[in-house]
């Protein structure tokens, strides 16, 4: 797929087809394109936890999501996004290298979830990316280590329907240039 077809086709789904259950192939290719983003001094701090069980699954929903993304994930394998804290952005000596400190961090995991979910789009898979969740029951259920930041739970799998493209600004909304 052409690259501005692919970036304009990617959208947020709220309702996943549950017969098309969505692979570890599937998966670890949507975590390889996200590997090739870039990341401050190459630290590479991004990890992903892949939810592809329907057991598992059902217990982040009930007890690390909200009600309304539990419903608009429902019949898609779930993601769990981090980064390992205090590396990107800041010195060896633990000192952050400058005011953004683990801000970097969030940064670095966003480039890489974009490759993450424009990869979904290229291999016909739809995402939704959800911040409101239980970060620290997560960490429980998943087991992930107090050196990780909860970031997101990506919703990824086949739409159940097509939605429309929202509006977006225009670049002379949002640009200046001097």
């Amino acid at each position: 797929m052409e690259f501005t077809e692919l970036i304009e086709k990617r959208r947020s789904v709220r309702a996943f087809d549950a017969s098309r259950k969505v692979t570890r192939e599937e998966i670890e290719k949507l975590v390889y394109a996200a590997i090739q983003a870039p990341s401050w001094k190459n630290s590479q701090t991004a990890r992903y936890y892949a939810v592809l069980s329907d057991e598992m699954a059902e217990k982040v929903f009930t007890e690390c999501l909200p009600a309304f993304n539990a419903a608009s994930a429902k019949g898609a394998a779930l993601v769990v996004t981090t980064f390992v804290a205090n590396r990107s952005g800041f010195e060896r000596d633990g000192n952050p290298t400058n005011e953004c400190g683990n801000g970097w961090g969030y940064y670095d995991l966003g480039l890489h979830n974009g490759n993450f979910v424009l990869k979904a789009t290229d291999l016909g898979l739809c995402t939704l990316i959800m911040g409101i969740r239980d970060a620290e029951k997560l960490r429980e259920l998943l087991l992930i280590p107090e050196t990780e930041t909860v970031v997101a739970v990506i919703a990824v799998g086949k739409a159940a329907q097509d939605p429309e493209k929202p509006k977006r600004k225009e670049p002379g909304d949002i640009l200046k240039v001097f």
